[in-house]
């Protein structure tokens, strides 16, 4: 019977912090479809990435960026963080 107890109560808790964490993150409804807002925001930094790697080509800039995939990484982390800080930052 106590081992009866203890599942119910883990069950209970899963339960709970399910409902409690669905509402931690924001959906996006993109054409019928429903996106998490990190990925998103993933999806928008790597096309900004993109954007600026043409126009660092186009400048000639980019030979100066010498270790480029360390560049290019932190380049699509902040421009993700930058468009979670315009549409979905709540303050």
């Amino acid at each position: 019977m106590r081992f009866f107890y203890a599942d119910s109560n883990r069950v209970a808790l899963t339960i709970g912090a399910a409902v409690l964490v669905a509402g931690c993150d924001p959906v996006v409804n993109v054409a019928g479809a429903n996106f998490p807002s990190w990925l998103f925001c993933a999806i928008c930094g790597a096309i900004i990435t993109v954007v600026i790697r043409t126009i660092f080509v186009v400048t000639r800039l980019e030979p100066y960026l010498w270790p480029l995939p360390i560049v290019y990484s932190s380049l699509t982390i902040l421009s993700g963080c930058i468009v979670w800080l315009i549409f979905f930052n709540r303050i």
